[in-house]
């Protein structure tokens, strides 16, 4: 009973994904297509469209040609893409918009297909395969569902949209590698062209076609690179014969062939690990099979020119959607061959190692485990082999400035002379030496130096011994508590990277959907991402309801004191679930204090949040700079207001410093702090965040 209920409900809701998938199988029973190839029939020039169609005045085609398919094993896959990706379409947009899109998609790519051939096939050029496809016929429903498809995904959320659309373009230059036919052509130009129109006109929660996160931009940059080994495994395999000729190419060994599958294959195994050497060489490869074919286009179409061998324009598709990926994308691989470190090791030769146990050893401040997060650089100092004298200090290069991240991890004892280590490395360096996020200790040795030292930001305090939620300044707490006793939303504290495939793809979910509706890429630096959160030093606590479902997320990083112990946590991810449990982070940051105050620890810290503030500093050009940059920012990542939202719990403030030479250095370190927060963000986006600044 429940599963005929399920179809009955699937018809109402899809009325005319069943109309048409049955529309299909009638007509190839009907008609004889479903067991023979349709070009075959006598009646098959008169249903088809082609530029003959329209030379002969046979104006319906463009319509009839859509309920036919080509042979019997294609109506096959044209069920199964009516069931599965105008289903979709039609469920997302409504059944009106669907078939609107859809067919207006349909006609558009048919009409500018023909038009393109035409031009093609003019006496200009000289171009074989323009000229065949002029001269042929094509049915199929392919179009049609590519159009729904194309404009649908922009109605979906992070990471969704961005998946729906690669896989789309996939599946389009694939058809188009391996067939060729005016179908094919028809594809991609329905595609191109409705991606486009999705995006202007019923894009929702979202718009661009840029990924928004680090992982999504290397997952599927690592399966692009895939799909091109695969294809190229399968033209190897089957040859054919494509826009420029046959895709054989008869000096090509199997040996050729397994060595350029593997360097595809490593490649797409170091952009999924973040490789910046892997980028540059897949941009590089990439970039020069879009230049070759695009060269022997122009050789072929306006030349007697023959070519012959694997460059056909389905595999520079490919490419093309690779690029489309990897150049936008170009922040989430900065992961470099090597850790830069400069000064002493340890044996293991691990600098990130290293910096965990000298914070085991000499303990650190509330970002302090920042400072092992990918992408930075280290300078060390001391007597090697000797953990109790060593000092190291963090930093990151960005416009010719090195930015050090955090207070140095040392001995007391030892600051004085990691502060003045690292601004001689800056300085013999030709760089512009700036110091960001430390306490009064170093601020005070700076400052001693003749430099200058402003608060930008404040730590949020929660000390945790003696800790009640009682009194009127906690009632917001309780309240939260205590829904979330009455829905049965519980907390776990757990090491996410030992949770189950379900538990980390909600939480992925629930971060990327976040990241999604910002506008702006994914921020780093001192912001961590769900990557960051897989460390199993750090903690986090889920809000997790009966079903299992999980309706919030936060991430701890640990604070350790001299010796080893944990004696605190700081807030670091904070998402919740867009229809979940509303007061969520209340109640997780509340639950995640008393759970960690029974562990003995002795405070929290909810973290300072970037460019927020409340007080004022001596360096007014400075403060114009970070209030303009904060001001920018707000809409879309909202540090204000999540600094205003700390003041529920209560927290004791310490102020969180920036330090540099003199006014002169602003200008560079402004730029060098913009990108070390958005170091994915384009050239336009930031002028439109400097322009929103002063709105």
């Amino acid at each position: 009973m429940r599963s005929d209920v399920s179809w009955l409900t699937a018809v109402r809701r899809l009325p005319f994904t069943a109309a048409l998938a049955v529309a299909l199988v009638v007509v190839g029973v009907a008609t004889g297509s479903m067991w023979g190839r349709a070009s075959d029939k006598s009646w098959y020039r008169e249903v088809a469209f082609g530029l003959p169609a329209l030379r002969e005045g046979k104006w319906w085609t463009p319509l009839s040609s859509a309920f036919v398919e080509p042979g019997p094993w294609l109506y096959v896959v044209a069920v199964l893409a009516v069931v599965v990706g105008m289903g979709w379409a039609e469920w997302q947009l409504g059944t009106v918009k669907a078939v609107l899109v859809g067919l207006a998609g349909h006609l558009v790519a048919c009409f500018v297909t023909v038009l393109l051939l035409w031009l093609l096939s003019s006496e200009v050029t000289s171009w074989r395969w323009a000229e065949e496809l002029a001269e042929s016929r094509a049915t199929g429903v392919g179009a049609f569902v590519v159009s729904a498809v194309a404009v649908a995904s922009a109605t979906v959320r992070s990471p969704w949209r961005l998946r729906v659309r690669v896989l789309t373009g996939a599946v389009v230059a694939i058809a188009f590698l391996f067939q060729g036919t005016l179908a094919s052509v028809e594809y991609v130009v329905a595609a191109a062209i409705m991606l486009v129109v999705g995006e202007k006109y019923f894009a929702t929660n979202e718009r661009g076609f840029m990924p928004r996160t680090r992982r999504e931009v290397r997952m599927l940059g690592c399966a692009a690179l895939l799909v091109i080994a695969g294809a190229n495994l399968l033209v190897f395999l089957f040859p054919g014969s494509g826009p420029l000729g046959p895709t054989d190419s008869g000096d090509d060994s199997v040996f050729t062939m397994l060595i350029g599958l593997a360097v595809n294959l490593l490649i797409a195994d170091q952009l999924r690990r973040g490789k910046r050497w892997a980028w540059w060489v897949a941009v590089v490869i990439g970039a020069l099979n879009v230049i070759v074919t695009v060269l022997a286009l122009f050789l072929v179409i306006f030349t007697d020119v023959s070519t012959e061998g694997a460059v056909t324009l389905g595999t520079t598709l490919l490419w093309v959607l690779v690029l489309a990926i990897l150049i936008p994308g170009r922040f989430a691989f900065a992961v470099p061959w090597r850790v830069r470190q400069v000064g002493t090791v340890g044996d293991d030769d691990d600098p990130v190692e290293r910096v965990r146990e000298l914070l085991r050893t000499h303990g650190g401040g509330t970002m302090s485990w920042m400072t092992t997060w990918p992408g930075n650089s280290y300078q060390f100092t001391g007597p090697e082999g000797d953990l109790g004298g060593q000092a190291v200090v963090t930093y990151q290069k960005h416009v010719g400035t090195m930015l050090a991240l955090a207070d140095p991890v040392c001995a007391p004892e030892r600051l004085r002379d990691a502060v003045g280590a690292f601004v001689d490395l800056a300085e013999s360096s030709g760089t512009t030496p700036c110091w960001f996020s430390i306490g009064s200790a170093t601020s005070e040795i700076v400052t001693e130096r003749g430099w200058l030292s402003v608060q930008i930001a404040e730590d949020t305090i929660v000390d945790l011994p003696g800790l009640e939620f009682k009194g009127k300044p906690w009632q917001h707490v309780r309240s939260a508590m205590n829904k979330a006793t009455k829905q049965e939303i519980s907390t776990r504290m757990v090491s996410l990277s030992e949770e189950s495939f379900a538990v980390r793809t909600q939480v992925r979910a629930i971060s990327e959907e976040w990241v999604g509706d910002k506008g702006l890429p994914e921020m780093g630096f001192t912001l961590g991402s769900v990557e960051e959160a897989m460390d199993p030093a750090v903690r986090v606590a889920l809000a997790v309801d009966p079903a299992g479902n999980v309706h919030g997320v936060l991430s701890w990083l640990p604070v350790y004191a001299p010796g080893g112990e944990v004696a605190g946590w700081t807030l670091d991810i904070m998402r919740r679930r867009t229809d979940g449990f509303g007061p969520v982070v209340e109640y997780l940051i509340a639950s995640s204090a008393v759970a960690f105050k029974d562990e003995g620890a002795q405070f929290i810290s909810l973290s300072g949040a970037p460019l927020a503030r409340t007080g004022e500093s001596d360096a007014e050009p400075l403060d114009k700079l970070l209030d303009t940059l904060g001001a920018a920012l707000e809409p879309y990542y909202g540090f204000r207001s999540l600094h205003t939202f700390k003041k529920k719990f209560n927290p004791r403030y310490e102020p969180v410093y920036l330090a540099f030479r003199d006014e002169s250095d602003l200008p560079r370190i402004g730029l060098a702090v913009s990108r070390a927060y958005l170091p994915d963000a384009t050239a336009g986006q930031l002028v439109r965040l400097a322009a929103s600044g002063h709105d």
